[in-house]
């Protein structure tokens, strides 16, 4: 990313008349026709007036070389701010074109912040989180090489979950079905519909990830335990729905609440 300057056309060379353009940052202007160079302070009169708007905002541009920190970036921020409000109240054309510069100075730290935010995501192997924090700016340094990165890796995780969305797509459902057919009393040719489409809506979700897929889950895992228990009871040793319900929820929190009481006793 290249530092922040201005080269505003405001002045004719006195030789040829063609434009000068000026480069505030290193005081010097040269012409666009014929090359000559001059010193700013030659032309302008009043330039050393703005000397520290100038070195405020070079010593920012500096604070941002190379690989900035947190510290770094603050303290361009910082210097960038000073320059702008100092050029803000000033009149004419090299103040207005300073305080431009000092706000472009102010954006960039602003997109580095992010972009540093991104790559940590990414360093942790967070890449939906990186991947939103780089559409944010698009073109700053290399996001759109670490972007196509992010969603390779995100397609490659989903791939990864299809399992764990098939197994997962079957619990709560299969949970769902029970009740219906034992506790409402709907026929099986009508819960079997109900079944297959609310497997196929938990586990494309499961397969999608987020915080969706996390409760469902959660919820998967507690309930896989007692599921399995009442099925056995239910329909392996065919013992009444609701003995069968009171035993598949009740016999593993006792069995937690036991294991609790053995492990507070051992410590």
């Amino acid at each position: 990313m290249s530092e922040v300057s201005a080269t505003p056309v405001t002045l004719k060379c006195k030789i040829c008349g063609g434009d000068i353009v000026n480069d505030y940052l290193i005081g010097s202007c040269v012409c666009a026709h014929c090359g000559n160079k001059w010193s700013l302070e030659e032309l302008i009169p009043d330039y050393s007036e703005y000397s520290n708007i100038v070195s405020n905002i070079n010593k920012a541009n500096e604070a941002l070389s190379g690989n900035p920190g947190i510290v770094s970036l603050e303290q361009a921020r910082l210097l960038f701010k000073n320059a702008a409000d100092e050029s803000s109240g000033k009149v004419g054309v090299i103040a207005s074109d300073l305080t431009r510069i000092s706000n472009e100075g102010l954006q960039r730290v602003d997109q580095l912040k992010i972009y540093f935010k991104a790559k940590g995501f990414f360093e942790k192997k967070n890449y939906k989180g990186a991947l939103k924090e780089f559409k944010k700016i698009p073109g700053i340094k290399d996001t759109e090489e670490l972007s196509a990165q992010c969603r390779e890796f995100i397609e490659k995780e989903k791939k990864k979950r299809i399992p764990l969305a098939v197994i997962v797509g079957l619990i709560l459902p299969a949970v769902l079905s029970i009740v219906l057919k034992e506790v409402a009393g709907l026929p099986l040719p009508a819960v079997i519909p109900i079944f297959l489409v609310t497997s196929a809506g938990v586990g494309f979700l499961v397969y999608r990830g987020g915080v969706p897929a996390v409760i469902i889950e959660v919820f998967s895992v507690l309930c896989a335990v007692p599921l399995l228990i009442f099925m056995i009871l239910a329909y392996g040793f065919h013992v009444d729905v609701f003995p069968s319900a009171i035993i598949a929820v009740g016999l593993p929190v006792a069995l937690v609440i036991l294991f609790g009481i053995l492990a507070e006793r051992k410590s």
